[in-house]
């Protein structure tokens, strides 16, 4: 398909994708219920159930067979159909109409699998329609040139969970463990569902600001951070492509005042939930502008301006949940309904693909810059 080619309601195509997409998900969660001490994730495994989770996998194949015969209905031929008739047959053989959860041993290490599946289905049931009717790009494909290795992106970062999780968790327990803070937790946790949740975003969010800002001043880290700058297709998927080095620093930084101020469960869990889509809203291709909520929280326009590659633009819109908190600092940018003309870094040869871009940074070094980062961050 070509890159610039966007696919078109009623010919086929769609229905054939999301049948090979749900045939996939399903063969994959096979593998979760054959496997769930090594492929699921304990924190999750609390929140679903394994009756729910027969009855997704039992949907999930009977919709893929459904998609592709509306493929072949649709376009009078096999061509986008017969993958997904295929796939979601293997699926049946391998047993996924019969396939039925247990208790679970634990395991010192585990892949995040079912974590990965759910969030993608959750994230395509969204964002791919929106993107499909209300389009800011309307020349932009869903396959466009490099939607496989942001697509690699999203499924490592799920895959390793548990070291991520880990690894941004260590700075605020070494360094703030020792503190005994009990009774500031039973007082966070004492205060109104409503104020503790904005206490939640709006503490993460100032230091998610200011990790994000510093990833911006300083050539050695921007080579890391440029990674996520690199893609010149903003969709739902862009903010995956992120270099671990950058994962690892901005979400330490994020995880400190959570864990200082000690959240309750369902704080926390709503405030990962709105993080989770919301992160998927901001880089989405889609025109819609929110109206005067764009004032309150940060939205696509927003975010695609801090994408801009037109380096006078560059320095701005560094929060990631509200915009006043650019506001305060200086580095905010809105400019009514207009939108950049393009996205990505100032640099012609950036290379392409997730091995290239992961070693791309320790490739160079911190003195040979193409640009100036104390321009980016002041303008």
């Amino acid at each position: 398909m070509s890159p610039n080619k966007r696919l078109v309601v009623g010919q086929g195509q769609i229905s054939g994708y999301i049948s090979i997409f749900l045939a996939v998900l399903a063969l994959l969660g096979i593998l979760c219920f054959h496997y769930p001490e090594k492929l699921t994730t304990p924190e999750f495994r609390e929140i679903y159930t394994k009756d729910s989770m027969e009855v997704l996998m039992l949907g999930g194949v009977i919709a893929s067979f459904f998609f592709a015969a509306l493929s072949v209905v649709l376009s009078k031929k096999l061509k986008w159909g017969w993958p997904g008739f295929v796939l979601a047959a293997l699926a049946v053989v391998l047993g996924a109409l019969g396939v039925e959860g247990r208790d679970v041993a634990k395991s010192s290490w585990h892949f995040g699998l079912d974590w990965m599946i759910l969030d993608l289905l959750l994230m395509v049931a969204i964002f791919v329609p929106l993107e499909l009717f209300f389009p800011k790009n309307n020349n932009q494909t869903k396959f466009h040139e490099e939607w496989r290795t942001d697509l690699t992106y999203f499924v490592i970062s799920h895959l390793f969970i548990q070291f991520f999780g880990i690894v941004t968790q260590k700075p605020a327990v070494l360094f703030f463990g020792w503190m005994g803070l009990d009774q500031l937790h039973t007082w966070i946790q004492s205060l109104p569902f409503a104020l503790a949740l904005f206490l939640a975003f709006f503490s993460t969010d100032l230091f998610q600001y200011w990790a994000h800002r510093f990833f911006h001043t300083r050539v050695a880290l921007w080579r890391f951070h440029s990674i996520h700058h690199s893609t010149q297709n903003m969709d739902w998927l862009a903010g995956s492509r992120t270099h671990f080095i950058d994962i690892f620093f901005t979400r330490a930084m994020t995880f400190i005042p959570l864990y200082v101020l000690g959240f309750s469960s369902t704080v926390f869990n709503v405030y990962i939930i709105f993080i989770a889509i919301h992160a998927v809203l901001i880089h989405a291709n889609t025109r819609i502008n929110f109206g005067p909520i764009k004032y309150i929280f940060t939205t696509p326009q927003y975010h695609h301006w801090h994408h801009c590659e037109d380096p006078k633009y560059y320095g701005h819109n560094f929060a990631s949940i509200f915009p006043f908190i650019d506001m305060i600092f200086g580095t905010y940018y809105l400019p009514k309904n207009e939108w950049p003309a393009g996205t990505g870094v100032h640099e012609a040869s950036y290379p392409k693909g997730f091995i290239k871009q992961s070693v791309y940074p320790f490739t160079k070094s911190p003195f040979d810059t193409d640009l100036n980062m104390e321009e980016r961050s002041d303008r």
